[in-house]
């Protein structure tokens, strides 16, 4: 991997200090993470799990269970698949892998993709540390261009190991502040972030993977591989025009990913439909390649409100553990074995 530091494009600002990331956070915390922190704390179980070694009890099989807790003796003996229980540790670690690409820039002044992405990490990872959990992360794609065998793919620009502190979390906000907009290094290979999280996170975790998945196909095997040995979570971030297009006349649009140009004339009522129907195809695909990986995934539009994005983050949580609450709680079934 090249250490040169990357180029930045004419015009860009200056890397931020860390007293912007301690504002940022401060900021944060007072408007979001004050409002959210007392919901967290209620259902903490069902929104983030730990690991555990502690047998808690047996229940049938559920979509998305690990296969590798089934327990067969009981299976056979019930003629049903059941599977164990563990009691899971509050502690845990939780992981952000995230996509730093020159697509991420794309959006609204002030809401941009990558505004949504460092808004919805610091609060997260703050909520996450203040109750004694450790935080890391991997950061890809604004740094420049792998060796030769990366085939001029863009790189794994920092790994962050887990800690639980504010300061881990500053240190976070601040590396995603003073990341700057390269120029273009090839297209994005989101699979070499999952790759990099399959060899570099050892021990069981949460983890979260925050892109805007435009990225060259093969990421899904990964993605789908990282799920069966952790808790994933898919962050998409999207903005509406990528869906479709207004008509505002002759526009010039710019591949943020290979600086490619074209002109093209919105006013064409056929073009809008073309891109439309094409961008919906895409969606298509990517929703089925998401799902098949069996991981939950939370959408972020650049118009979404932040703390709208976390309740449905929640919801979406407390419904996926729902089956898996019903565990504590003794059953005839359960109670027959």
């Amino acid at each position: 991997m090249s250490k040169k530091p990357p180029e930045t494009t004419p015009g860009q600002p200056p890397p931020s200090l860390p007293g912007q990331a301690d504002r940022l956070l401060r900021q944060l915390e007072w408007h979001v993470i004050r409002r959210l922190d007392g919901l967290l704390q209620g259902d903490y179980r069902t929104l983030v799990r730990g690991s555990g070694l502690d047998l808690a009890d047996l229940r049938e099989y559920q979509p998305h269970d690990d296969v590798r807790h089934i327990d067969w003796n009981v299976t056979a003996r019930l003629n049903a698949p059941h599977v164990r229980v563990f009691t899971e540790d509050r502690e845990m670690s939780a992981w952000f892998l995230l996509d730093l690409s020159p697509s991420i820039h794309f959006g609204p002044q002030g809401h941009a993709k990558r505004d949504i992405l460092t808004g919805f990490v610091a609060v997260l990872a703050r909520l996450l540390t203040r109750h004694g959990n450790r935080v890391g992360a991997m950061l890809y794609g604004a740094g420049g261009t792998t060796d030769a065998e990366g085939g001029g793919a863009r790189a794994i620009d920092a790994v962050l190991p887990p800690r639980s502190s504010r300061a881990q979390v500053l240190h976070l906000v601040h590396r995603l502040l003073q990341q700057g907009i390269v120029k273009s290094a090839g297209g994005t290979q989101l699979g070499l972030l999952l790759q990099a999280g399959l060899g570099g996170i050892r021990r069981r975790s949460t983890v979260f993977v925050v892109s805007d998945f435009i990225s060259a196909p093969g990421w899904e095997k990964p993605l789908a591989q990282l799920a069966q040995r952790h808790d994933v979570v898919t962050v998409r971030l999207f903005d509406p025009l990528e869906l479709e297009l207004p008509d505002l006349g002759l526009v010039l649009l710019r591949d943020a990913e290979t600086g490619e140009q074209l002109q093209v004339d919105t006013h064409d009522k056929a073009f809008r439909q073309r891109f439309a129907r094409l961008a919906a195809e895409r969606e298509a695909t990517l929703r089925t390649g998401l799902a098949a990986a069996g991981a939950d995934t939370l959408e972020l539009r650049t118009d979404d409100d932040l703390i709208d994005a976390l309740l449905r983050f929640m919801d979406l949580r407390q419904r996926r553990a729902g089956p898996r609450l019903s565990a504590f709680k003794p059953s005839p079934r359960t109670a027959a074995v």
